[in-house]
């Protein structure tokens, strides 16, 4: 038996014999990256004391991953069709890999952006890769079971990151959040050179790098303007939002007059291209946004450290699992319209659970909602990916790919962006109600007022005070003096109490808050998609007349009418 895979899946006469081995190694490659974003979430308060981030450095360590991320997908896509599908997969892989190092010994905060910089480039590469291997590796009988495991893959990825860097900040310091990415990393490469068969397109004109370098400008910039815009539109936000609509629109002239564009933009006259790219968009928009606020709520509410954090968000992980089973089962037979609309009102009510989350709230009224969440998840993501990749020809696969990969990216932009800006407009508010009438002073109030973490910081610092004050009336040798010092430290420490209380209450009502307007977002879209995405009988159409005009059938609906017929071979 050959030790290293070196026969193109394009050149088999049949299906490749260890395919869904292969396809455990890209979801292993998927798992590392989506997991480098929410392991994040845990170890961000411990990396914020050791390095001294401000508040502005730690949203750039985050971003700095996601806006190289999610500008270079559609450009690697392309070159990846062109010219190696498994070789950008084994790029990507070693970049992350050096950024992942590089990360582990910085000791500063522009080191660890920089880091995260290069890790959100090797993800560019990476991510576009799996999912167009999965689709070029696998028969289109079998396709949408193996889009289904990689679907659902990213789903618990999302759960899962907190879990594992929970458990590593029991033992060991933040740096190990990025080394745990190195043994990954090398199994990946070594799995995708034994396991995963090399390909790339048969027929693939000369790449489109002028459309290229346009969708990277106005795409890196709308993450930008989307990031800077809830802080205030300084010229920095207002040059970000001038670079994204010019280029928008110069991508847009550009690749409808290109003869091989980088993005066929007439696919989004496919009704069901362009509802799943919307249904993608709006459920991440909504799954990210609760994510940033639900594991805030989780820490610094109700006091949880990061593994007990990381555990809590399990049943999140295990609904995604059962959703993905379930739309296996569901969408063969009632079709894509039907798993997808039911996903995004499935988040709609997992939304609305969470607005009756208020200062009294225990974990147990986060677990419905949850699990409700991760099952629409499971549910929807996959017919979504199905949906879009069965758009694209054999050769343009990596493309296919990276529009799928950046409807997520943009979608949890937007969601951190936009629920993230009114979660804390909400909690700015509420906590200036609460503290009403108070004697705190206008900055302690302003720093409060920045997060629940500063708010909480705030309280601390107070009670503090009310520490010190006690001790020094312990020591003090004038019984007058020592009754004043005393009753000064329990007025503040009646005030740090009162403090605590307004700022989880205010962080409260703002989750409150937040999930309604996500609810009330979410439910608008559902509607909206409801419209636009075909019926199984227009789809089934559809997809038998892409099938007579190519020979081979690239419609998604031939893969779900195939899948009725698989028998179900085992990794």
């Amino acid at each position: 038996m050959r030790v290293f895979m070196n026969e193109p899946v394009e050149s088999m006469d049949r299906p490749y014999a260890r395919r869904w081995w292969a396809l455990l190694v890209l979801c292993l490659s998927l798992l590392m990256i989506v997991m480098a974003n929410t392991a994040l979430t845990v170890a961000a308060p411990s990396m914020t004391q050791d390095l001294g981030l401000t508040s502005t450095d730690l949203q750039w360590v985050i971003d700095g991953y996601t806006i190289p991320y999610a500008a270079l997908m559609l450009l690697f896509a392309a070159i990846g069709d062109k010219y190696s599908r498994r070789g950008a997969l084994v790029l990507g892989l070693v970049l992350f890999g050096g950024g992942a190092i590089g990360g582990s010994l910085v000791d500063s905060a522009i080191g660890v952006i920089a880091a995260r910089a290069v890790m959100g480039v090797g993800a560019a590469l990476i991510m576009p890769a799996t999912l167009s291997l999965v689709a070029a590796t696998f028969p289109r009988a079998e396709r949408t079971r193996a889009i289904t495991l990689w679907a659902g893959t990213a789903g618990i990825a999302i759960a899962a990151g907190p879990l594992f860097a929970g458990m590593l900040l029991e033992s060991f310091s933040w740096q190990s959040t990025f080394l745990i990415n190195i043994p990954v990393i090398i199994l990946a490469i070594v799995g995708a050179f034994v396991l995963v068969p090399p390909s790339k397109a048969t027929h693939s004109p000369r790449i489109d790098y002028v459309g290229g370098l346009l969708s990277v400008a106005w795409i890196a910039a709308l993450v930008f303007t989307l990031i800077e815009a809830p802080h205030g539109w300084d010229t920095k936000t207002v040059t970000a939002t001038v670079v994204t609509v010019a280029g928008l629109v110069a991508f847009v002239l550009w690749e409808l007059h290109h003869p091989h564009p980088l993005l066929n933009l007439r696919h989004f006259a496919n009704r069901a291209f362009t509802g799943a790219n919307i249904a993608v968009v709006l459920f991440l928009l909504a799954i990210f946004g609760a994510f940033y606020y639900v594991t805030q709520h989780l820490q610094f509410v109700l006091e949880y450290n990061a593994l007990e954090t990381g555990l809590r968000m399990l049943p999140l992980a295990g609904a995604v699992f059962a959703g993905s089973v379930l739309t296996g089962y569901l969408t063969p037979r009632f079709g894509q319209k039907v798993t997808i609309v039911a996903g995004m009102v499935g988040g709609t009510a997992a939304l609305a659970l969470l607005t009756q989350i208020d200062k009294s709230s225990s974990y147990g009224d986060f677990v419905a909602p949850l699990s409700t969440l991760g099952l629409a998840m499971g549910l929807a993501l996959a017919p979504c990916t199905d949906a879009i990749m069965g758009t694209f020809p054999e050769e343009e696969l990596g493309v296919g790919s990276a529009v799928n990969d950046t409807s997520q990216e943009l979608g949890g932009a937007i969601g951190i962006a936009i629920l993230g800006s009114v979660l804390s407009t909400s909690y700015s508010s509420g906590l200036s109600d609460a503290t009403a009438g108070s004697e705190l002073p206008a900055d302690a109030l302003s720093q409060a007022q920045d997060s629940v973490a500063a708010g909480y910081g705030v309280a601390q610092g107070i009670g503090d005070q009310a520490r010190q004050l006690t001790e020094q009336a312990a020591r003090a040798t004038d019984p007058q003096q020592a009754a004043q010092l005393e009753e000064q430290a329990g007025q503040l420490a009646d005030g740090a109490h009162r403090m605590a209380d307004a700022v989880g209450s205010s962080f409260a009502d703002a989750v409150a808050h937040t999930s309604l307007v996500g609810a009330a977002i979410l439910g608008v879209g559902a509607v909206a998609v409801a419209f636009l995405l075909p019926g199984k009988d227009r789809t089934a159409a559809a997809g038998a007349e892409s099938d007579s005009e190519s020979g081979e059938g690239t419609g998604t609906s031939a893969a779900l009418e195939k899948e009725s017929e698989f028998t179900g071979p085992k990794p």
